[in-house]
């Protein structure tokens, strides 16, 4: 990199910084240098794991915190004492289940699109800046630029901010602004755009099926958007536009399919000289399908360096990748001269977020940020519809309530997770029976029944839907609709559209994120204690018409 490339857009490096990048990038060792290029995942405090990945001397690693702050920094710490330059230090900050244990539960993405509310969303987004900054992170995979189009999709659902482009655009670069300036850099992502096909890449190579016109008008907006308000990153992930490959050539045949995460056009023709990135490319996590489907690892990870990513998100084995890497330098499928220029833009991010030096720790309130993420949760459910004119509830009219329910799954927990509503309700008067599958219900036993489903973005999942089988237990019960005989409410915490497998359901509301803060926040306007939410910033009948009445 040029010092002028240094000085500019998203660095914007003073002589002195530029120097330190300089000089550091000259004294790195090859071995030094190749161990920049990754990015480990860690999790948990297991000793031996954590000397084994500090000895590593990676340039980056991605952790997801514990509710112990100090105990955290400790451990960013020891990782920097070992490193020969410091650490980029990554999360998901998502909110929802993804928010900083012992903080503040703040609402996902697509809870804040339900507020609509740009200065609630840097609030919050603030708040969520100073928390990771106490834990010891300094770089953020978010926000979302995914447009929620295609509705079955488990994989952007709760963790974008709608499917309307101008909503989109409004909130990521309220959060872009908000992160950057308490020293948090974005990865916007998921590079070249997530939505418009429902698979998931987790486990597949998804399509961007849009023509570049139309791509222009979605992603390309969004992306340039981006870029001119600073995000200092973008992930670039395993999704193919094949519209901007057949540009160039026409009978690209399968290469019109390649991932982004190893395609030079994609990230060189089109990110960075057509739309002016100059910031870090981040490969999405190298374990996942949509990249695994296409070589093998020895193949591909010194091809997302080559193909301009600057960063390997996640090792399987970090040893055995480093040789993979280091075997494609002896060979000459991976020069050192791009090497070099994935590294220089590591060090450039570095001193950005001047961690070459000293710096402040914002403060932090968690009692005013839990309040925060209460007043959020007040604000997010969407009541979508009440045509049998049920709400609120009292208990001397709805007293003993049968819930069906699937649980809280989230991709990191292993089993499903009760959801605490069912208690809140007892503790407010109601009788609550949990239903058992496979069971069958008289209806006349009941004066309520209240489905609850907890299923917020799901990795790999591969579509989400309404599971009445597993929710139900048999092929007989599955079949049941109790809402002909007996006043019925269905709310989803997570994935906003189950009306399209249920669109009779009378009582219908999107809850967007599953946290105990949310749900409590839920019961209380159940009971009429405050008003409901009318904005959706998706479609909830999925485009069926029945399921408005």
């Amino acid at each position: 990199m040029r010092d002028d490339q240094l000085m500019a857009k998203p660095f914007h490096l003073d002589g002195a910084a530029i120097a330190w990048v300089r000089e550091t990038l000259k004294r790195l060792t090859p071995d030094e240098k190749i161990r920049q290029l990754f990015n480990l995942r860690i999790g948990g405090n297991e000793p031996e794991m954590l000397k084994a990945a500090q000895a590593f001397r990676p340039g980056s690693i991605t952790r997801m915190p514990g509710p112990d702050w100090t105990a955290e920094r400790h451990i960013i710490a020891e990782f920097n004492a070992a490193a020969p330059v410091p650490l980029l230090v990554s999360a998901d900050l998502e909110g929802s289940r993804m928010s900083i244990p012992g903080g503040g539960e703040f609402p996902n993405p697509l809870a804040l699109a339900a507020i609509d509310d740009v200065e609630f969303t840097t609030a919050v987004s603030e708040a969520m800046a100073r928390e990771a900054r106490q834990v010891g992170l300094n770089w953020s995979f978010t926000p979302v630029l995914d447009i929620n189009a295609k509705f079955k999709s488990a994989i952007v659902a709760t963790r974008g901010f709608g499917s309307n482009v101008d909503t989109i655009e409004r909130h990521a670069l309220a959060q872009i602004r908000a992160f950057q300036k308490l020293g948090i850099a974005s990865a916007i992502k998921h590079w070249p755009g997530e939505g418009f096909d429902d698979r998931d890449q987790h486990l597949v190579t998804t399509v961007n099926p849009l023509s570049m016109a139309e791509w222009e008008a979605h992603f390309g907006r969004l992306y340039r958007a981006g870029i001119e308000a600073g995000a200092m990153s973008v992930m670039s992930a395993h999704i193919a536009l094949p519209a901007f490959i057949r540009q160039h050539n026409p009978d690209a045949g399968v290469e019109a399919y390649r991932p982004a995460s190893i395609s030079r056009d994609l990230n060189e023709r089109l990110l960075r000289q057509q739309l002016g990135f100059n910031g870090l490319i981040v490969s999405d996590a190298t374990g996942m399908a949509g990249l695994k489907a296409w070589s093998t690892r020895a193949d591909y990870l010194p091809e997302l360096v080559a193909a301009g990513c600057d960063v390997i998100l996640f090792a399987d084995d970090a040893e055995r990748d480093y040789g993979f890497v280091a075997a494609a330098l002896e060979d000459g499928r991976l020069s050192w001269e791009r090497v070099d220029d994935a590294v220089t833009r590591q060090l450039a991010l570095k001193a950005a977020l001047s961690l070459h030096k000293p710096t402040p720790m914002p403060a932090v309130d968690v009692a005013a940020n839990r309040q925060l993420a209460e007043d959020a949760a007040r604000r997010a459910p969407t009541l979508v519809k009440d045509t049998q004119a049920l709400l609120p509830l009292v208990p001397e009219t709805h007293r003993r309530v049968l819930v069906f329910s699937t649980g809280i799954v989230f991709p990191f927990i292993p089993h499903p997770v009760p959801f605490a509503l069912p208690e809140m309700l007892r503790q407010n008067g109601f009788e609550v029976t949990m239903a058992d599958k496979g069971v069958w219900v008289n209806p006349t036993d009941y004066d309520l029944v209240l489905y609850l489903f907890g299923e917020e973005t799901l990795l790999t999942r591969g579509h989400s839907f309404l599971d009445w089988l597993r929710l139900n237990g048999d092929f007989i019960t599955a079949m049941q609709r109790y809402w002909t005989d007996v006043p019925t409410l269905m709310i989803s915490f997570g994935y906003p559209y189950y009306l399209y497998d249920a669109p009779r359901a009378p009582t219908y509301i999107n809850a967007y994120s599953t946290t105990d803060t949310m749900q409590c926040a839920v019961v209380e306007a159940l009971l009429g204690r405050h008003e409901w939410n009318s904005n959706s910033p998706v479609d909830p009948f999925a485009g069926d018409e029945q399921a408005r009445y």
